[in-house]
């Protein structure tokens, strides 16, 4: 009688808070917040829908938790121990990081948006008012100074993420850009003044670079206010 061969057990992670916001994370950069559903990441982690209740107790909570995850991950990336950075470098710092967390994971900038005052706001509030405050900023500019930096960061930051996905499959970024900048070329020259005159720079503008320039100018602002 030929011996039976024996099936090797399958050993896996044991099921935990963390690694179903891990998962959950993935599922969000593949299909969006309207495709997480616990069902699909029930798959996804190879268990049931219950055994993920027992750790979250619902969307809200798992977008809640995934966010902050990548956001914390963004905020202890540059606010390390640089004892040698200038206030300005530090916020800009803080600024491209969460700039490119949110380019790689657009629906943080969307939960971001809908949740304003929970912890992942929170954490890039702390450190950017922080860096007011060694700005020497008089204390009672310093909540306006943060938050219009907090403002501008997560805003263009989410619109940026926006954009991208505007863009139609199979078409890259230059061809996007230079079909918004035709049709602003076309516009009501009387209407649109402006817009016509800039359209040109769509076609060519870097936006890291629009992005950083913006901090650098709400920056200059606030230095020169102080």
């Amino acid at each position: 009688m030929a011996e039976r061969t024996r099936r090797p057990d399958r050993r896996q992670e044991p099921l935990s808070r963390e690694r179903i916001v891990s998962a959950a994370a993935e599922l969000l950069d593949a299909v969006g917040a309207g495709g997480l559903t616990f069902r699909a990441l029930a798959e996804r982690l190879e268990t049931g829908p219950g055994a993920i209740y027992w750790h979250v107790t619902g969307k809200t909570e798992l977008l809640d938790a995934a966010t902050d995850a990548v956001i914390t991950a963004a905020v202890s990336s540059v606010s390390g121990d640089d004892t040698d950075a200038t206030p300005q470098e530090a916020i800009r710092a803080l600024a491209l990081g969460v700039f490119d967390a949110i380019d790689t994971h657009p629906w943080v900038g969307t939960h971001l948006a809908r949740a304003p005052g929970q912890s992942p706001m929170l954490r890039i509030f702390e450190v950017v008012g922080r860096q007011v405050q060694a700005l020497h900023v008089p204390e009672a500019a310093q909540f306006t100074a943060a938050s219009t930096l907090l403002s501008y960061i997560v805003g263009v930051a989410g619109q940026n993420a926006a954009n991208t996905r505007a863009v139609q499959p199979g078409a890259g970024r230059t061809e996007f850009l230079d079909g918004v900048a035709t049709a602003w070329a076309e516009l009501d020259p009387e209407e649109y003044v402006f817009a016509r005159t800039v359209a040109g720079q769509l076609r060519t503008h870097d936006d890291r670079a629009e992005f950083l320039a913006g901090i650098d100018l709400i920056l200059a602002g606030i230095t020169a206010g102080r």
